[in-house]
């Protein structure tokens, strides 16, 4: 992305409200043009997400330090990132980024070990996967994870 795409992009997101600042049950999605934020978009049908669940109050930084990384490609995966979702929640917020290619373990060891970093998680931070088939099995994203330290 070069710094014209990044300056439009920050005019838009410095006028929207923080995730930490919503109430209720809601979601934002940012996801790469052309790509749908839905398990069955041909780009995301094979892949899967990395899952972590936020303590109330940590949702707007860690989502500025996630979006941030994906525009100045920070994951070095090439095109293998499709997305992120922020979900606000009663009791927690959500954090998510969807991946193309849930069976490229390699990549996707890239991936978590890139957010940890971005996010600056303590090193016991519980992260799942899930891939996108299973959602579609489970009717959920939050159900039935494969949890990994």
């Amino acid at each position: 992305m070069n710094v014209f795409q990044v300056e439009q992009f920050w005019r838009f997101y410095s006028h929207m409200v923080r995730p930490g600042d919503l109430t209720g049950h809601s979601d934002f999605h940012l996801f790469k043009e052309g790509i749908k934020p839905m398990w069955e978009d041909d780009a995301n049908k094979n892949g899967g997400k990395w899952i972590i669940r936020l303590r109330k109050g940590l949702a707007s930084r860690c989502w500025e330090n996630l979006i941030l990384a994906m525009l100045g490609e920070q994951f070095m995966v090439g095109e293998e990132i499709c997305g992120a979702v922020v979900s606000v929640r009663f009791q927690e917020d959500i954090i998510s980024i969807w991946n193309k290619t849930a069976s490229d373990q390699a990549t996707t060891a890239r991936i978590r070990d890139t957010l940890r970093r971005v996010l600056n998680l303590p090193p016991n931070t519980i992260m799942e996967y899930k891939t996108h088939t299973d959602s579609i099995k489970d009717n959920s994203s939050f159900r039935n994870t494969k949890i990994t330290l």
